[in-house]
């Protein structure tokens, strides 16, 4: 171990050139080990750890195995690959972990022990000390990070508990990685902050100058979320993107935007009425708080339940745009005023207000279901419906959708194009 924090890689690829490239940038950007990602061993096999062990030979190359079983064996073959260190669940049998570090003495490989989803991380790592591994590291998972959740109060904790270098791994990045050195991190292990950027060189570097200055520099990407920052993530990524987070969900079908480069994002208040009756929704611009999207259910069908007057109306109560599955008239003003509004039909009749359906309870818009408080992002391809529950889970999967093509779009102007970037014909269904 060097006396300054090590920086480590997770390259968490599934193509192994692609690793590669990375791994060249990072390196050259001060980066101290290279891990072969579990991802990119079960894609590719040992032969990534070999790969990287004979492009740079004076590394650090880690194997991030899981090891669940078998512990002789999987460090052993890793080690044999070129692997330095070997990761191991620390949710193993002790026999298990002690055989890791056995076989690690006989095949020239230290042992790391990964905390994800352990119960008790603290206790669990008391326990781990008295085995002997060479790190114990403290490791947020992927989809726990899409959550919100963190682990920098986990690593304080532990540090206080044992006497073992520690590593930590999850949404570290140029502002986060001070806070896991000050937390006790002797090891900083970087995935998308540095595998996701479009220059991970430079990323690297300022991670490198992060933790020698003590200061963090703020990230607008490669963090994740809470509540709290909902609408700033939504605000920035596509429904293209919130799609591929929900697993290619379905926009409201016939929605459309009236003018195009309009974008919203906010809560739903909802609304339901028959064709033609402008009186509630209206009315809900009363009652909808600032931000709100107006969400309206008109039966999918003209006469006009909304107009320049009605819009005007919102703007002077910040509320951030319509859907409306129905018609809507007055686009011309509408456009100008600079309002995003969504309709099935654009009309130039208006209906009556009558005074029909409610407010702010569930409704039905075209083909989606859209309850009070459920987030509505609309652009140029349409408006998607991210179910309250979800929001902070989808907000950070979509994020991660736009940083990774983001990378992908980096490579692809250094020269290459879509289909060699992603190996595509490698991973087409064979019959």
């Amino acid at each position: 171990m060097a006396t300054r924090p090590v920086v480590q890689v997770a390259l968490d690829f599934l193509n192994l050139e692609q690793a590669l490239r990375v791994a060249r940038e990072a390196v050259a950007g001060g980066v101290d080990w290279l891990e072969a990602g579990t991802p990119l061993i079960k894609a590719e096999g040992l032969d990534a750890v070999r790969r990287l062990r004979a492009e740079f030979p004076d590394k650090t190359i880690v194997a991030d195995m899981k090891v669940m079983d078998a512990g002789r064996t999987e460090v052993e073959a890793a080690a044999k690959a070129g692997a330095n260190i070997v990761d191991v669940l620390g949710q193993a049998t002790d026999e298990t972990i002690a055989e890791c570090i056995e076989a690690g003495a006989n095949y020239g490989a230290r042992i790391a022990v990964d905390l994800i989803a352990v119960p008790n991380p603290v206790e669990r790592a008391r326990q781990l000390a008295k085995l002997g591994p060479h790190v114990i590291a403290v490791h947020t998972g992927i989809d726990e990070q899409m959550h919100g959740k963190v682990s920098f109060h986990v690593l304080a904790e532990i540090a206080k508990s044992v006497d073992v270098i520690l590593a930590i791994a999850g949404g570290i990045n140029s502002q986060t990685c001070v806070e896991a050195v000050r937390n006790g991190a002797g090891i900083v292990i970087v995935g998308g902050a540095i595998t996701k950027s479009p220059d991970a060189r430079k990323a690297t570097e300022e991670i490198r100058q992060a933790i020698a200055s003590g200061q963090a520099i703020v990230s607008e990407l490669f963090r994740r979320v809470g509540e709290d920052a909902l609408r700033e993530v939504f605000e920035r990524v596509s429904t293209a993107d919130i799609s591929a987070a929900m697993h290619n969900a379905r926009e409201i079908e016939g929605v459309r935007p009236i003018k195009e480069g309009l974008r919203v994002a906010g809560p739903a208040f909802t609304v339901r009425t028959a064709a033609g009756d402008w009186a509630k929704p209206v009315e809900a611009i009363d009652h909808a708080q600032p931000g709100d999207v107006i969400v309206i259910d008109a039966g999918g069908k003209p006469p006009a339940i909304w107009g320049e007057l009605a819009t005007h109306s919102c703007q002077t109560k910040q509320i951030a745009g319509v859907v409306i599955d129905g018609a809507i008239r007055d686009t011309f003003q509408i456009k100008r005023m600079g309002f995003p509004a969504f309709a099935r039909y654009i009309v130039p009749a208006a209906g009556d207000p009558k005074g029909l359906g409610e407010m702010d309870a569930p409704i039905i818009v075209g083909n989606c279901r859209v309850r009070p408080g459920d987030w509505i992002v609309g652009d140029d391809d349409g408006v998607i419906v991210i179910p309250k529950a979800d929001a902070v889970e989808i907000a950070n999967r979509a994020q991660d959708v736009l940083e990774r093509e983001n990378r992908i779009r980096a490579e692809i102007d250094a020269g290459s194009t879509l289909a060699a970037v992603v190996e595509l014909d490698k991973w087409e269904k064979r019959s």
